[in-house]
């Protein structure tokens, strides 16, 4: 008697119909977890580094990871784009199509991890030239993001798959990669750290993220599965579908070199200051690290308010998303508080977590958490409707939201008190809020505007296969290209 056959895992029809608070809830809350869990995993990787090697490898963590982000962010922005087209699918409950764009970004990530890792690996001592590493920082960082930069296929596997499955209203899956990277992380860096030193941190993050990624891909083959790879689907790469995943989603690569150039050119004001070292390792803990506990959940309220967004505006509920959106900020408002009232009072407490016991290190720390307190409130709320645009499709304008507010303004403050009063930390840390700020009401001005409607996309059928005993043959029907047009979404 044969087995019984697995059944598709259906897309959730409640984040296009009925309460809308539970249903942004149920997409943010395993992002929002699965986020503070990995920025649990930093705290605990810098904490031991901290404690074995000492605050110079905290630094060149804090160093290192400005550079790879900046590289990982370009490469995995075929991601959001990849999003923007599964939302849409979804919330028109077209599986094929959802299928399809996946499996192309996985063909392109895969391509775009061999390529930047070997850029990476030779280019390492110029990057950490350029954010004005000290002498000893760079000796430290240089061996862990060589390391870092040739083995973060796993890691670039890991954002598509979670992006995938966040997109098609699957936050769960995600939540079980993610747990299982950190829990794999800190079980290898535990090993490796006390044996290697900074480098150790590298090897166990690669080794983590590269079984999980397998296993994510082990589960797209399953039939069960909200994503699921066909076994007859077109293995073939699809240039047209490529093509559209860059058009979407480049914009926000380039948005996301474009806030950490800033962070990395911010890194080389705070090199320039009297008490350089000191005040990179107060910045790496207090801004890369004890930050993330907002910045990591307002991202998981980031994709909720993106799938939220996307999946309504292809379902022809556009006002729907409006809501939506304002339910997430409101989410992060909250967390923000809570979050920036420990920054405001306990501030030493938390800095003691990571080994930091020199005083002046300790200053600096205290009053850049002081300034993040209140940060907190306009980041937050700046990613949620961030979030929404890039959902609709709308990828352009917070691009040049942030050339704005996290480059020009905060750099351009830096650039001025250096040049009149000279340069202190509290300037630095004065220009990051006021760049956080201004991204909040940009954000939330672009969204209202509402032009985010008119954005349209649609793929072609894929090539149907004649199933012989033989051979599958591909009927050589045309391709409709992706586009992205001015005709106006279904209204509800």
């Amino acid at each position: 008697m044969a087995g019984a056959v697995p059944v598709r895992k259906k897309f959730d029809r409640s984040i296009i119909e009925g309460p809308l608070r539970p249903a942004v809830w149920r997409l943010a809350w395993p992002t929002m977890l699965q986020n503070v869990i990995a920025g649990l995993q930093g705290i605990i990787d810098h904490a031991m580094v901290g404690h074995f090697v000492g605050y110079t490898a905290n630094a060149a963590i804090g160093v290192s990871w400005q550079i790879i982000i900046v590289v990982i962010v370009f490469a995995v922005s075929v991601f959001t784009g990849m999003g923007v087209l599964v939302a849409r699918f979804a919330g028109a409950n077209q599986p094929d199509k959802v299928n399809r764009v996946v499996y192309q970004a996985f063909l392109t990530a895969a391509g775009l991890s061999v390529i930047l890792g070997a850029v990476g690996w030779a280019a390492a001592p110029t990057l950490l030239d350029l954010v004005n590493a000290a002498p000893d920082v760079h000796a430290e960082a240089l061996p862990f993001l060589r390391t870092m930069m040739v083995g973060f296929i796993g890691m670039m596997m890991f954002f598509m798959l979670s992006g995938a499955f966040r997109a098609a209203g699957d936050p769960h899956t995600p939540l079980r990669l993610g747990v299982g990277m950190t829990v794999l992380t800190i079980g290898f860096n535990l090993v490796l750290i006390p044996a290697l030193g900074t480098v150790g941190a590298a090897y166990g993050t690669i080794a983590s993220s590269t079984l999980v990624s397998g296993y994510g891909i082990w589960r797209l083959m399953r039939p069960e599965s909200v994503i699921h790879f066909e076994r007859h689907m077109d293995l073939r790469p699809d240039f047209t579908i490529i093509r559209s995943l860059f058009r979407f989603g480049l914009p926000t690569g380039v948005q996301g070199i474009a806030m950490n150039v800033g962070g990395v050119l911010l890194l080389r004001f705070i090199g320039s200051l009297d008490e350089s070292a000191a005040a990179q390792a107060a910045y790496t803990i207090g801004y890369t690290e004890l930050f993330s506990f907002i910045t990591w959940t307002s991202v998981g309220l980031m994709g909720a308010a993106s799938t939220i967004a996307g999946q309504n505006l292809g379902a022809g509920n556009p006002d729907r998303a409006i809501a939506g959106v304002r339910v997430a900020s409101q989410f992060g408002l909250a967390v923000a508080a809570v979050v920036g009232l420990t920054f405001f009072l306990i501030p030493r407490y938390l800095l003691a977590i990571f080994g930091m016991d020199d005083p002046r290190v300790i200053d600096i720390g205290v009053e850049l958490l002081r300034y993040l307190s209140v940060s907190g409130f306009f980041i937050t709320v700046a990613l949620s409707y961030t979030g929404a645009l890039q959902g609709t499709g709308d990828t352009r304008s917070p691009l040049y939201i942030s050339i704005v507010s996290q480059i020009v303004v905060p750099l351009g403050l830096c650039t001025f008190f250096q040049a009149t009063t000279g340069l202190e930390a509290r300037h630095i840390w004065m220009a990051i809020l006021t760049g956080h700020m201004l991204r909040c009401g940009l954000s939330v001005a672009r969204f209202q505007q509402q032009k985010w409607r008119t954005i349209a996309v649609d793929i072609g059928p894929s090539k149907p296969h004649i199933i012989t005993a033989e051979a599958e043959i591909p009927c050589a029907e045309p391709r409709i290209p992706i586009r992205e047009t001015s005709e106006p979404a279904p209204r509800s």
